[in-house]
């Protein structure tokens, strides 16, 4: 079998720039965001040894890591890990949209 690869859809890469932007501006320093950033990268690896490390969804073919107070939804294919949406768990669960 073929190693896997992360892959980031659209809306997950876009929530994604906008938590780290929004700790960039809020801190006036992007030492957070990168250190946040850094321990998403270094979780997704784990992930991609170990994929079904996440939590059960209501949705079968997706899962939840939990990294600090964010939850990545990810689906596990053949050849890529999926992350469909990163979700901050501050957030009302009412909003959550993960595909």
């Amino acid at each position: 079998m073929a190693k896997r690869k992360i892959v980031w859809s659209h809306k997950a890469n876009i929530k994604l720039f906008k938590i780290l932007d929004y700790y960039s501006e809020r801190n006036k320093s992007t030492t957070y965001s990168k250190k946040l950033y850094k321990k998403f990268k270094k979780e997704l690896s784990i992930l991609l040894k170990q994929p079904e490390i996440g939590i059960n969804t209501d949705l079968e073919s997706v899962r939840g890591l939990i990294i600090d107070e964010y939850i990545l939804f990810y689906e596990v294919a053949s050849e890529f890990i999926i992350v469909h949406t990163v979700w901050d768990c501050n957030q009302n669960p009412d909003d959550l949209k993960i595909k």
